[in-house]
């Protein structure tokens, strides 16, 4: 700019346009230009002006469709996605996400805030001891693996540290967890089942037998009165 002002103040005082286009190095449509620019504006004419396009051949988005698009944004509170689907569905329009996004941008609309969703906890429980147990490992320092066992009836847990992470350390940690599981719930595991017992509920033999096979099968020890 102070260049270009330098420009009109020599032609100003010399009035010769020949003289300053070989003084300063420049042409004499550039300095025409300069010249009508000042006339119109002064020293603000001087600045550069953007060389972008004012109206462009292969315009996609006219005023039709940038309403279009800012009624759905308002009005639905749809995304750009889906802002995408509907003029195609209902208007026979095709709008790329580039040109929503022009129009979006500019008229400064707020984005979008879905609501958080709950995420529901399933809890992993069992009625017998011992029937399900999760192994889980993780590096905690260099050099010290971590092995937690939890078992998902009595919850209880068990810990050790393996200077490595191989086939031999989860195998000598899942006989030392079973070791101490059993330890644990001994009072659980020993059950008292009786064989013949006076109940007005005889509907509950059925299931209290197959309770028992469980039992068995699983090779917790029971033990029958009379």
């Amino acid at each position: 700019m102070r260049k270009r002002l330098r420009w009109v103040q020599l032609y100003q005082e010399t009035g010769d346009a020949g003289l300053v286009c070989r003084r300063c190095g420049i042409s004499y449509p550039t300095l025409q230009k300069w010249m009508h620019r000042y006339r119109e504006a002064g020293e603000a004419g001087l600045v550069s002006r953007s060389r972008c396009p004012t109206r462009s051949p292969n315009r996609r988005i006219f005023e039709h469709e940038r309403d279009l698009i800012l009624s759905l944004r308002r009005e639905r509170k749809l995304g750009a996605r889906r802002i995408q689907h509907e003029p195609r569905r209902h208007h026979d329009l095709s709008l790329s996400l580039d040109s929503i996004h022009k129009v979006l941008v500019p008229s400064h609309m707020p984005p979008l805030v879905r609501p958080a969703r709950r995420k529901t906890r399933h809890r992993y429980a069992r009625l017998i001891p011992g029937d399900r147990v999760q192994l889980d490992t993780c590096k905690s320092a260099p050099g010290c693996y971590q092995y937690t066992a939890v078992d998902d009836c009595t919850r209880y847990r068990v810990l050790a540290v393996f200077p490595r992470r191989t086939a031999a350390s989860t195998l000598v940690f899942q006989q030392d967890a079973e070791k101490v599981r059993q330890r644990r719930s001994r009072i659980a595991q020993r059950l008292t089942v009786r064989q013949e017992y006076d109940s007005p509920h005889r509907s509950l033999r059925p299931c209290w037998t197959a309770f028992v096979r469980i039992l068995r099968a699983i090779l917790i020890p029971t033990r029958h009165m009379n």
